[in-house]
């Protein structure tokens, strides 16, 4: 018992400085959500239990809509789909990961944001941590931050008189400060590089409305073909 928790504890110290700037995003989005839900006239247990049960923060908000609308489950399936349809890719990529992790694979796929992928599948855990304890603590700490700040939003929404414009841009900067971390890690950029080209080749072609899965589309492929490649450039390094 004393080693189990001893590991549990390593997995759980390990984990969290890397969600710290999950942290401060979410919390500030998942305030936003709540103040928005509590504007649209919903009670705070709303945001509290789809930010428990759902937490997809994208399709979140768009279900606010959804749910003052017209009650049309095919509507909201095809919607969450477009939304959330980046998720098969992440999944795709995290195949590998998250073989023989047991029971804990099952909360790892439900929990898997963008921010919890890309600390997931970026992370370079100590030897002595349990891989499988690292990644489930990063999950479930930034699966708290979001619903303790939804919870919160929705509970002192009423309370907040200030115009809450802007706040999604955090969302934006803390994409920026993984990307520039992960850049620092990185001896070669050849990866990041082509997702920079590719999404920006997408985003002319396709508009900015569009140009997500096809950029992941054809990230995907490009790096199904050149992997022997990137793999090569790693081992280099």
């Amino acid at each position: 018992m004393d080693n189990k928790r001893t590991m549990l504890k390593k997995a759980l110290y390990a984990a969290f400085p890397h969600t710290i700037p999950i942290l401060a995003g979410f919390w500030f989005l998942g305030l936003t959500y709540g103040v928005y839900m509590n504007v649209s006239g919903f009670s705070f247990w709303y945001p509290m239990l789809i930010s428990l049960t759902v937490f997809a923060g994208s399709i979140e908000f768009v279900a606010v809509n959804m749910l003052l609308g017209a009650f049309s489950p095919l509507q909201a399936l095809a919607m969450t789909l477009m939304v959330n349809a980046r998720h098969l890719f992440y999944g795709i990529s995290m195949l590998e990961k998250y073989r023989g992790l047991g029971l804990k694979k099952a909360y790892l796929i439900f929990g898997m944001c963008d921010e919890t992928f890309s600390i997931n599948y970026t992370a370079c855990i100590p030897k002595d941590v349990d891989r499988g304890w690292f990644m489930f603590f990063v999950t479930l700490l930034n699966h708290l931050y979001w619903f303790s700040g939804s919870t919160l939003g929705g509970i002192f929404g009423s309370f907040i008189k200030f115009d809450t414009t802007g706040l999604s841009f955090v969302m934006t900067a803390m994409f920026i400060v993984i990307f520039m971390e992960q850049w620092l890690k990185e001896d070669r950029h050849a990866g990041a590089l082509m997702g920079i080209g590719v999404c920006t080749a997408c985003l002319l072609i396709f508009g900015a409305n569009h140009f997500i899965i096809p950029s992941m589309i054809a990230i995907l492929g490009i790096l199904t073909i050149f992997r022997k490649v990137f793999e090569k450039g790693k081992s280099l390094s």
